[in-house]
């Protein structure tokens, strides 16, 4: 299962007071792609699929899909802040191997469908 520590509830709890919407989740997903074949991503959604898994704590619902939920069984959601930079960080005890950029991973199980550094940018521009 999925943990979020204090620091990034709190955070949450700013960003979604921000949101038009007030019912809204954090979406935390699984992609293929990157530099190590799997990617990291988060966007706000409106509510759980049928098949998510919610995890709620202070108030806050973070939703993950049955895929993702497999790649991020025991990883923690936290926000870390210092002099030169602030935001979300994944630690994924699932992941062998991150790049440097530390948003792409690769698990024993699975490498994922890895790219060039910059392509996925490129594909998405």
């Amino acid at each position: 299962m999925l943990t979020v520590t204090d620091q990034a509830v709190t955070k949450l709890k700013e960003l979604l007071s921000e949101q038009d919407e007030p019912n809204q989740c954090l979406r935390v997903f699984i992609t293929k792609g990157g530099c190590d074949g799997f990617s990291y991503g988060m966007t706000f959604d409106a509510g759980p699929e049928t098949d998510d898994q919610v995890i709620e704590r202070g108030g806050v619902r973070v939703l993950v899909d049955k895929m993702s939920s497999r790649l991020l069984d025991g990883a923690e959601i936290d926000y870390v802040s210092s002099v030169t930079a602030s935001g979300f960080a994944i630690r994924n005890p699932n992941a062998v191997a991150t790049c440097g950029c530390g948003h792409s991973f690769k698990t024993a199980d699975d490498a994922g469908e890895a790219q060039a550094c910059g392509e996925e940018a490129e594909a998405h521009a």
